[in-house]
Parts: structure tokens; C-alpha cells; sequence
């Protein structure tokens, strides 16, 4: 996105629009609107640019926290109703979870919500500026941030499906209240924003002033910073990027641990942080960071220490580094009826059966006719495979195949007629197995985060 140089600017929608040039030709244009001063003056300042204004859509996002959120509503609708831009209202819930402050929970829910309305070619727009800059890489700072944190908020980048931006980040919260003034706009004072026990309240009301007495051009400078800070970011990443994906398996999304440790220190833990963000994962402490390199990384041979990180955790397995997600295990003494002739079988808590059609597999009359149960390991199974003398435990056959530990028990067994057939997406019983044009494989999607994912 364009940068505008450290000035004093007088704000236009003429400003606006050039930092929005690149996506004029965007679906819809939602905008975070809260009714405070900020983003009042940005959608007064969106809506006066005509080959935008049809696209806009003011999105309100009830956090139910306040007594007055619904008149913040109505009073949201009224200002976008009298500009003659289209109007959303996003109700969360807002409530922190455990070690979650008021804070952070409201920007998660908030944050959450706006990717679910964003679809392709679609953009999102904030209104925070300089001074909210400022006040987000001093709390990085003290929080004892990396470079990520201490490059603050991005002018753009990529948001759920569609892009978010920031056109106001180069702006002064003066240069916004001073075209509030001059266009007699009617904003909404949140109180919350005058209570010190938020960190960004205090910094904002009792740090920065102090410091401002001192340098003057403390926004212009840290901004500066965090810029550089950004910079090097950026570059450190695709170098960790590069490697990463060198080291990544696809299949089972792992992380080689041998391909790791060939990296220092230093770089090893960019690698990590590079792995982590690629599957989506929230940023590791120093703490989660020191026990991944010290517990894991460097555990002896065999051994299967546990790392628990955001409602997740990370283990080894052999020698790959897994980001494991934390779920409540089905009921494994279940048994399940699969009628012959229905194509899909749910498993409760742990996704669901297809039958496939295959060249080769179980031969589809006997499917057909077969009575068709499907069980969880118990203990002591065996399966006899095609071209393999003997029969081999269940035990055996995963440790061959690689099949990490935590996912054993959730593999589903199918018999036919009280017979081991399948181990689903593994192993067809040598019983069964025929190589033909008119066959049934099983096919087990396994639930992940409530959508269905080939094992």
C-alpha cells in the first residue's frame, strides 16, 4: 500500500482513495465500524468517493459487553443509513477464556467474525492511525516482543479469504478529530476507553503524553521503527520460509527433526515459528520455545515428550516434529452398523466412512452382502495381508506404516460378517482384497475443527 510521508495531512477522501486504488475493482468493501471518532471519519470519508461508495458495507460488531451496545447499534445504522451506505451488524461472544485478557477476547471474537463475512476479491478496512501504531509496538515492547510484534500493525495484508487495510495508518488521531470537527460529525465515546486498568488506556492516557513531552516526534519516530522492524522481518521470513519447506512433510504436515537440528540456534527457531504460522498456529512463547528446543529437539531416541501450546500440543514421533490438536476422544467401545448400500457412515466424534468405488478392494457383491460392523482397536487384533505370509498385529503394522501413536486408536476397524476386512485408509485384509473393475475401498475423513479432512 502506499505510504503517505510524515506530515501533517489534512484529510480527503482524495487520500483515501489513493491508498484504495489498487482495489477498486474489490466485490465489497466492508469497514469496521464502531461509532467512535475514527471510524466515523472513515466512512465519511469512503462514502464521499463515488466509484466505492455502492461497494461499502458498515459492519457493527455487538461484543454485548457494554450496557449501551445496543444504541451504539441503532446509532451505527442511522449514521450509515444517512450516508447511504449499506449496514451489518456481527453479534459475538465476547467472553475471555482462561488466560485470555477483556482485551484479547474482544479482538478475537471481533477479528473472527469479520473473516467469516469476507469471501474472494473481498476487502476490509480499519480505521487505525498513527497514534495506535505508536501505542501497539510500545505494549509489544514491553511485552518482550520479536520482530513480529515490534513491526506493529501491516498497511495490508491478507485476511480470511479477502484483504485487510489500514488507509489511516500514516494519519495523526489530531489530523482525524480535526476533519470530525469540520464536518460536524456525531461520534460515540466509548467509556471503556478511559479505564487505566486496560494496558492500551493506561499507555495511552498516563505513558504517552510523558514521553511526548519529552520527544515530541515520538509517533513519527517509533513508526520509523517499526518499519525497519518490519523489514527485517520480512526478510529474516523467507528465508525461514525456504527452509522450512525443505524440511516440511506435506502429508502429515511434520517438520524433520535430523533437517532441523543441521540449523543454529537461532535459525532453528525461526524454522519453528515459519512451521507453526504455516499450520495456522499462534506464535510460541519463549517458555513454549525453550521446551520445544530443549524437550523435544533433544530428547533421546524412542522417547515422547509433550509440549502443550495453545490447546494443542507438539510432539516427536520418530523423527518428526507434529503439531498435534487436542481432542476429546470418542467413545472407543462403539460399534457401528454400516447398511451396505448407504454410500456414508458418521462416526460420532471422529468423522465419517465412504465407500468409494475402486479398481481394486473388497468386491462390491460382497460388500453388498456382507453385514457390515465397524469397531476401535480393543487389543490383540491381526490381519492377514495380501502378499505377507502370516497374520500381523495391529501394533506392528502401524509402527511400520508410521502411524504416530495418538492417531492409533482412532483408526476405524471395519469387519465384514465378524471378520477383520480393513484398517481404514491402510490395509485391506488378504480375505478380502481383490483386484477387479467393480470394487468398494472404505475412505475415512477424519474431523478436523468441523470440517472433514482425508486422513
Amino acid at each position: 500500500m502506499h505510504r503517505i510521508p510524515f506530515t501533517f495531512v489534512k484529510l480527503t477522501s482524495q487520500i483515501i482513495n489513493s491508498q484504495l486504488a489498487p482495489y477498486h475493482c474489490a466485490n465489497n468493501i466492508f469497514i469496521g465500524y464502531s461509532g467512535g471518532v475514527d471510524s466515523h471519519v472513515l466512512l465519511h470519508l469512503l462514502a464521499d468517493i463515488p466509484e466505492l461508495k455502492h461497494k461499502l458495507i458498515a459492519v457493527y460488531v455487538h461484543h454485548g459487553l457494554q450496557a449501551s451496545a445496543d444504541d451504539w447499534e441503532i446509532h451505527c445504522q442511522l449514521v450509515a443509513e444517512d450516508l447511504g451506505v449499506n449496514f451489518k451488524c456481527l453479534k459475538v461472544n465476547a467472553q475471555a477464556l482462561p488466560g485470555e485478557s477483556p482485551e484479547e477476547a474482544a479482538r478475537n471474537a471481533r477479528y473472527q467474525a469479520f473473516k467469516q463475512i469476507l469471501k474472494a476479491n473481498d476487502v476490509l478496512v480499519f480505521a487505525q492511525h498513527r497514534n495506535d501504531q505508536l501505542e501497539t509496538v510500545l505494549l509489544q515492547l514491553f511485552r518482550g516482543a520479536g520482530l513480529k510484534g515490534l513491526s506493529g500493525m501491516p498497511g495490508s495484508i491478507a485476511f480470511g479469504a479477502g484483504v485487510l487495510l489500514r488507509p489511516l495508518l500514516d494519519i495523526t488521531q489530531e489530523a482525524i478529530k480535526q476533519y470530525a470537527q469540520e464536518q460536524a460529525l456525531h461520534w460515540i465515546e466509548d467509556p471503556s476507553n478511559q479505564d487505566r486498568q486496560f494496558d492500551r488506556n493506561y499507555l495511552r492516557h498516563d505513558i504517552i503524553p510523558l514521553l511526548e513531552q519529552r520527544w515530541p516526534r515520538l509517533d513519527k519516530t517509533v513508526a520509523r521503527v517499526a518499519g525497519h522492524c518490519a523489514d527485517a522481518h520480512a526478510i529474516l521470513s523467507v528465508s525461514a520460509k525456504q527452509n522450512m519447506h525443505l524440511l516440511y512433510d506435506n502429508q502429515n504436515h511434520s517438520l524433520s527433526i535430523p533437517g532441523l537440528l543441521k540449523h543454529d540456534y537461532v535459525t532453528q527457531q525461526w524454522i519453528l515459528r515459519e512451521w507453526l504460522h504455516h499450520l495456522g498456529a499462534r506464535m510460541p512463547s519463549q517458555k513454549v520455545m525453550a521446551a520445544i528446543m530443549q524437550d523435544i529437539l533433544l530428547a533421546r531416541p524412542g522417547a515422547n515428550p509433550v509440549v502443550d501450546h495453545n490447546g494443542m500440543t507438539i510432539q516427536r514421533y520418530r523423527e518428526g516434529l507434529y503439531l498435534v490438536a487436542v481432542q476429546i476422544k470418542p467413545d472407543l467401545n462403539q460399534v457401528f452398523t454400516w447398511v451396505a448400500n448407504t454410500e456414508l457412515l458418521l462416526l460420532s466424534g471422529n468423522g465419517q466412512l465412504l465407500a468409494k468405488e475402486a479398481e481394486k478392494g473388497i468386491a462390491q457383491y460382497i460388500w453388498q452382502q456382507a453385514d457390515i460392523q465397524v469397531k476401535y482397536r480393543q487389543g490383540g487384533e491381526a490381519i492377514s495381508l495380501p502378499n505377507r505370509a502370516g497374520r500381523h498385529s495391529l501394533k506392528k503394522l502401524y509402527q511400520e506404516a508410521g502411524v504416530p501413536p495418538w492417531q492409533r486408536d482412532l483408526i476405524p476397524l471395519i469387519y465384514l460378517d465378524g471378520k477383520l476386512a480393513v484398517i481404514a485408509n491402510l490395509f485391506i485384509s488378504a480375505d478380502f482384497f481383490v483386484a477387479k473393475t467393480s470394487c468398494i475401498t472404505p475412505v475415512w475423513q477424519q474431523a478436523i475443527d468441523g470440517k472433514f479432512a482425508y486422513h
